[in-house]
C-alpha cells in the first residue's frame, strides 16, 4: 500500500517521510486515532516506504559496477521520494503483505482445542485478505472476518514471545526489520514481555503501534514510543473517495460524508443503505408524533424495526445530521451545502423548536444509535424515542407537510 492510497491525511504523510529523509525516525512509533480515520492503511504505506529500495537508495549506495566505475550513479543526487515506488521488488512484496521483514499482530481468538494457544501467524491468510479487502475495517470487522462471533479477540504471551524471537533475527532483505501491530489495546499484562526489546531493539528495528483508545494500552509501553496522531480525514476527502472508489454520485458521496463525520468505514457502511428517502420517514415521524396520531405512530415504528439495525442506524444519523445543519442554518444563513429538500426540512424544523430542543433531541438520537449498536430491541427503543420527541417539543408547533 501506498500514501497515495490513503485518504487525506497529506499532513501525517508528509511529517513520517521527514522523519525518514531527515533521519530523525524514532524507533517505536504510536499511530493514534479514531475508527475509520485510515490509520492502519497509513501504517501500511509507511512501512512499504520504509523498506521501499528506492527510498533506501540502495542502487546509488551500491559504488561502481560489476564492470567498471559507473559516473552516471557516482554524479546523480537520488531524487528524495514522498512515496514508495511501488515497483521495485521490495515493495511488490510489501503491498502483498509477504515482505519478510515486515511482520504483524494482531487480536486473534482460540479455535478451541485444548491447549492450543493461537498467535497471529496463524491467521496470516485471513489477515492478508482482510487489510487487501477492508484496510478501513475495526476489530469487530476483523473478529467476524475469522469466526469469533462471541469470543474475544486478544493479543497473548504467546505472541509477545513469538514478537522476541521474530525480531532477534537478522533481517532478510531490508535494512529494518518491523514489526506493525494493530490494537496494542488488546495487550494485556503480557505485553510487558514487549518492553525490553521495545526499549533497547536490536539496530535498525521499528515498531509501529496502531491504536485507537490512548486509555487502554499500557503506560509502561506508551511511554515508550513515539506518538503520531492521526485526524479524521476531511469531509471531502470522504466525499472524493466515495466518488472514486466506490463509484457514488456525488449527491449520495456529499450526503454520507457529512453523517459520517469523517469516518470511512462509517461512510462504506452507510452506502450499503444509501437509496432510501430518509427525509420522508423523518417528516412522517415527526407528523405523527407532533399530532399525536397513536395508531400511525404504532405502524411507523413497526414499519422502521423492520429495517434492521444498519438502516435503522443511518435514520438516526441522518436525523441528528440534519438537526446540526439546522442549528448552523438559524445561525449562519443559507448553506449550500444542503439540498433544498434537506433546506426545507431543516426550516420547519427550526419553526418547531428552538436550539436549545435541538440539541436536546440529538442528546436522545446519540443514546439510541449507541443502543441500536448494541442491538437493543427496536420497537422499545422507537416507542421511547417518539414519546421523548413529543414531551421536548410539547407540541409547540405542527410539522405538516406542503
Amino acid at each position: 500500500m501506498q500514501f497515495k492510497d490513503v485518504i487525506g491525511q497529506s499532513a501525517t504523510q508528509q511529517h513520517l517521510v521527514d522523519m525518514v529523509q531527515q533521519n530523525r525516525l524514532s524507533h517505536a512509533l504510536i499511530f493514534l486515532s479514531k475508527e475509520g480515520s485510515g490509520a492502519l492503511p497509513l501504517a501500511l504505506a509507511f512501512a512499504q516506504y520504509t523498506v521501499c529500495e528506492k527510498v533506501q537508495n540502495k542502487n546509488a549506495a551500491a559504488g561502481p559496477s560489476l564492470f567498471g566505475f559507473d559516473e552516471r550513479a557516482a554524479t546523480e543526487t537520488p531524487k528524495a521520494l514522498n512515496d514508495s515506488c511501488g515497483q521495485c521488488p521490495a515493495c511488490t512484496k510489501a503491498a502483498k503483505f509477504i515482505h519478510p521483514d515486515i511482520h504483524y499482530a494482531y487480536p486473534v481468538i482460540s479455535s478451541g482445542k485444548s491447549g492450543e494457544k493461537p498467535k497471529s501467524t496463524d491467521y496470516i491468510t485471513d489477515w492478508r485478505e482482510f487489510i487487501t479487502q477492508y484496510p478501513y475495517g475495526n476489530t469487530y470487522d476483523w473478529l467476524q472476518s475469522i469466526g469469533a462471533e462471541n469470543k474475544q479477540g486478544n493479543i497473548s504471551a504467546d505472541e509477545c514471545n513469538d514478537i522476541n524471537r521474530k525480531l532477534s533475527l537478522k533481517s532478510f532483505e531490508s535494512g529494518y526489520k518491523i514489526l506493525l501491530m494493530w490494537m496494542p489495546e488488546y495487550l494485556g499484562k503480557e505485553g510487558n514481555k514487549l518492553l525490553k526489546l521495545i526499549e533497547e531493539p536490536p539496530p535498525n528495528t521499528l515498531f509501529i503501534l496502531v491504536a485507537e483508545n490512548e486509555e487502554e494500552i499500557l503506560p509502561t509501553i506508551l511511554s515508550r514510543c513515539q506518538l503520531v496522531k492521526v485526524p479524521l480525514p476531511s469531509t471531502d476527502a470522504v466525499k472524493d473517495a466515495l466518488v472514486t472508489r466506490a463509484n457514488t454520485t456525488p449527491e449520495i458521496a456529499a450526503q454520507l460524508a457529512a453523517i459520517c463525520e469523517g469516518n470511512y468505514r462509517e461512510a462504506m457502511q452507510l452506502l450499503q443503505h444509501a437509496g432510501e428517502d430518509w427525509i420522508s420517514l423523518l417528516r412522517d415521524w415527526l407528523n405523527f408524533t407532533l399530532t399525536r396520531k397513536l395508531g400511525e405512530q404504532v405502524k411507523w415504528v413497526s414499519e422502521v424495526s423492520a429495517l434492521g439495525r444498519e438502516k435503522q442506524k443511518q435514520l438516526l444519523l441522518y436525523f441528528n445530521h440534519l438537526l446540526e445543519q439546522s442549528i448552523r442554518l438559524r445561525v449562519m444563513g443559507d448553506l449550500h451545502t444542503m439540498s433544498e429538500q434537506e433546506k426545507d426540512f431543516a426550516l420547519r424544523v427550526n419553526k418547531i423548536s428552538s436550539v436549545s430542543q435541538q440539541q436536546v433531541i440529538i442528546e436522545e438520537l446519540d443514546k439510541a444509535t449507541y443502543y441500536v449498536e448494541r442491538n437493543a430491541n427496536a420497537k422499545m427503543l422507537f416507542h421511547a424515542l417518539t414519546i421523548k420527541l413529543y414531551h421536548i417539543i410539547q407540541n409547540k408547533a405542527l410539522f405538516l407537510t406542503n
